[in-house]
């Protein structure tokens, strides 16, 4: 028997997905979903008033998207202990992630149990990776054939995601509390890093790595 109650904050953007793992949540001892939020700005103001033991985010949100917001967190409260929770089970997802400051990842896809026994693992000092990422961490060591992705930061990630998404410079600029010129220098970093010279070689490359779908075949 847990000898403290473990209060968690919930982030995803999806509402269904929110009321599926809180009534899942709601039947584990000692755990006690406090708050939840549908986008990182709510979030961060969320964590600040209510400081939740542990934070479940996503990585795939509107706007500011997990692994940025997991940066915001842990540069206001360094202890902040946060638990991705998604759908990606790619190797640079988790990297960028656990860089950013996250102490556990566990993909949607997983025994949804795993979610609960990350969330007290992370609250109790322990690190949490679910199988089949533990499985793609492994096989990209191995492999040795590192991606371009992982020369990124945590923010250029977010960056290249929010791109790869279409979305205008004024939109990412205004999500990430950026200037427009900021979000310009990043753009061109970013194709820098990755070396490629244009949008559509970043769309391509975005395709190659698997952080955009294909489009459905005719």
């Amino acid at each position: 028997m847990m000898a403290q109650t473990i209060r968690v904050m919930l982030v995803d953007d999806h509402a269904i997905v929110l009321e599926g793992y809180r009534r899942l949540l709601a039947k584990q001892p000692g755990i006690e979903v406090v708050a939840e939020a549908t986008d990182s700005r709510t979030a961060y103001q969320l964590y600040k008033e209510l400081r939740p033991d542990v934070v479940v985010v996503d990585i795939s949100m509107p706007g500011r998207g997990g692994i940025d917001l997991i940066g915001q967190l842990r540069a206001w409260d360094a202890s902040a202990r946060i638990v991705v929770f998604t759908m990606h089970q790619d190797a640079v997802y988790a990297m960028h992630a656990f860089q950013a400051g996250a102490k556990g990842y566990i993909t949607k896809s997983s025994n949804p149990l795993l979610l609960a026994e990350a969330i007290v693992d992370v609250f109790a000092g322990r690190k949490a990776i679910s199988p089949d990422v533990s499985q793609e961490l492994a096989l990209a060591r191995l492999s040795g054939d590192a991606s371009a992705l992982n020369s990124l930061s945590p923010r250029e990630f977010e960056i290249l995601r929010l791109l790869l998404e279409a979305s205008p410079a004024a939109e990412i600029a205004a999500a990430l509390n950026l200037s427009p010129k900021t979000v310009a220098n990043y753009h061109s970093l970013i194709k820098q890093k990755l070396g490629v010279r244009s949008d559509i070689e970043l769309l391509y490359f975005g395709l190659r790595e698997g952080l955009v779908a294909p489009p459905p075949s005719a």
